[in-house]
């Protein structure tokens, strides 16, 4: 998990959220982010990535760490997916 994915998804929650600061282990709801605005923050964290979250998994997207741990999974897969086809 690089620091640099990790400050780009704690730019784009907090910008969402529209809170100052977000502990990289804070539960989202802590910080009054709802399921809306995690729907929101989901959105723009597969549009930025080129990733699909699935339903599943939107559970496990509830702090900096864990949403950090499934994008650098999903980004990881796919290089992986890529290098095999090309």
């Amino acid at each position: 998990m690089t620091d640099h994915l990790k400050d780009e998804l704690r730019e784009l929650i907090c910008e969402i959220a529209e809170v100052d600061a977000l502990p990289d282990d804070t539960h989202f709801k802590d910080l009054g982010i709802d399921s809306m605005m995690g729907v929101e923050i989901v959105a723009a964290i597969e549009r930025k990535y080129q990733i699909k979250v699935d339903d599943s998994e939107l559970q496990h997207i509830s702090t900096l760490n864990k949403s950090c741990e499934i994008v650098a999974s999903k980004l990881e897969r796919s290089k992986t997916i890529i290098a095999a086809a090309g």
